[in-house]
């Protein structure tokens, strides 16, 4: 399998594009990562919620169970500070709302950050290096078949260089139609070299 160019601008500018892409990979977690830690640390109020509405709730519930003992006031003393056991209950319960709410806002925005780089590259980068492998996998098998290959690729280069270069072997339809070793082997190397792989 041919991963990488033989020429070495093109490697070298395959390689530059790969790193880029696992440090855009690398970047793009770590940032994801960062902005999941800052947003959680956002739930502090809710947590503080929780913790005095549990607090208040034990408060009254104590209070509202003292109470029960007194003679004659102690039951209506103790469901008026059992109401106030409610409002202790419906903190801890806004508290849990907004932690909630936090966390699902944390996973949201990490994902969101992580996604959007990862899918652009699997949309762009990774089809045109799968691509190339492939085109250039099929070349260099081509190329190692001898003159059969030398022969197919010529025919290839034929078709899908640009006439300027075309023209620069001479005649290469006449030359190859001859089977003129020379003007096959130029035509060949342009197509190898249109694949980055040395002739």
């Amino acid at each position: 399998m041919q991963l990488y160019a033989e020429r070495p601008i093109r490697r070298t500018a395959q390689l530059v594009s790969d790193l880029l892409a696992v440090l855009l990979v690398v970047l793009a977690v770590w940032l994801g990562t960062s902005v999941y830690d800052q947003v959680m640390k956002l739930r502090a109020p809710g947590d503080g919620l929780v913790d005095a509405g549990t607090g208040l709730r034990g408060t009254f519930d104590s209070a509202a169970n003292t109470a029960d003992g007194i003679p004659l006031v102690g039951d209506a003393l103790a469901k008026a500070l059992h109401g106030g056991s409610d409002v202790g209950t419906k903190l801890t319960d806004a508290g849990r709302w907004q932690i909630e709410a936090v966390e699902n806002l944390a996973w949201w925005l990490a994902a969101i950050i992580i996604a959007v780089p990862v899918l652009t590259l699997l949309v762009t980068w990774l089809p045109l290096r799968w691509h190339y492998t492939r085109r250039a996998t099929a070349a260099a098998r081509l190329r190692a078949l001898g003159e059969d290959g030398l022969d197919l690729l010529a025919l290839r280069a034929l078709a899908t260089q640009p006439l300027h270069r075309l023209a620069s072997v001479g005649e290469p339809a006449t030359g190859w139609r001859e089977r003129d070793r020379d003007v096959i082997e130029k035509l060949a190397g342009h197509e190898l070299a249109r694949h980055g792989l040395a002739p």
